[in-house]
């Protein structure tokens, strides 16, 4: 099924490590991109499903693609007046290009796992070394385990900056 949520359960978990320095929203933008291409296989019947944009190579044009599309509405909302709704705007093109590169590399590793149509190598080399290499049903589990530490980690940061605001308006800081 293209565009699943286990993906982003890594994501999650990267973007609490590490929230000023990666883009949740480019990584699900660079997964949602990617699965775009199994999507329009699936409904043309065309085979593989797992095709160009689930390689490396495929990947990488992904995260050019994902940057530049971040660019061009960037600057279509400042000319539009467009609201900010998750503060997308502040995000520094580094942030980006990280969240990007995370979310496309990290769905071609998890489909290599699981997928038998992709050949993520091509064009250096057929085959797909990583085929199998975890059960499918860990490989769900450690996807949602992953969410789930990441999505603890972010409430507890937001939790803590919560009290940690309230706690300086009582004393006046």
């Amino acid at each position: 099924m293209p565009i699943t949520p286990f993906h982003l359960g890594p994501g999650a978990l990267l973007h609490a490590a590490a929230p000023r320095q990666i883009s949740f929203l480019a990584f699900v933008a660079a997964n949602v991109i990617i699965d775009l291409e199994s999507l329009y296989n699936l409904v043309q019947q065309r085979h593989p499903v797992h095709a160009f944009l689930h390689t490396y190579v495929g990947a990488t044009l992904v995260v050019a693609a994902t940057a530049l599309l971040f660019l061009a509405c960037r600057r279509f909302a400042a000319s539009y007046r467009l609201p900010d709704l998750v503060s997308w705007r502040s995000l520094r093109i580094q942030q980006v290009l990280a969240g990007a590169a995370l979310g496309a590399y990290t769905h071609i590793v998890l489909d290599s796992v699981m997928h038998q149509d992709i050949q993520p190598l091509l064009p250096f080399s057929p085959g797909n070394p990583l085929l199998g290499i975890v059960p499918l049903g860990t490989l769900h589990q450690a996807c949602i385990g992953l969410g789930l530490v990441g999505l603890l980690v972010i409430a507890v940061r937001r939790l803590l900056a919560g009290l940690e605001r309230r706690q300086r308006s009582k004393t006046g800081a």
